[in-house]
C-alpha cells in the first residue's frame, strides 16, 4: 500500500547560460536616445531588470543602467508606472 510520489527532480528547471546581447551583436548601441532598446530592459513598473533576467554582462549592465537613468532624467522614459491609469482599466 505504499504510494509513489511523483519525481520532481525530473521536471526541475535547468538554467541555460544567457549570452550578453550587446557582446554578441556589436552593432547595438547603448544610448539614452535609443528608447526602444532601453524599454526592453525596464519592467512595466519602471524598474531596471537585473542581470540574471536579461543575461547582460556586468559591463553592459552598468552602461545600461546609466543610460536608462539619463533617459529618465530627460523624460524619455518614465520613472514609474502611473498607478491611477492601471486602476481605471
Amino acid at each position: 500500500m505504499s504510494e509513489q510520489r511523483p519525481s520532481y527532480r525530473s521536471r526541475r528547471y535547468v538554467a541555460r547560460p544567457k549570452i550578453c546581447q550587446f557582446c554578441a551583436d556589436k552593432t547595438i548601441e547603448i544610448n539614452y536616445k535609443n528608447v526602444d532598446v532601453l524599454q526592453r530592459f525596464v519592467t512595466e513598473s519602471g524598474k531596471i531588470r537585473p542581470r540574471r533576467q536579461t543575461g547582460t554582462c556586468a559591463l553592459h549592465q552598468r552602461q545600461l543602467a546609466r543610460e536608462i537613468k539619463r533617459a529618465r532624467h530627460i523624460a524619455l522614459l518614465p520613472f514609474t508606472s502611473e498607478p491611477w491609469e492601471e486602476q481605471i482599466r
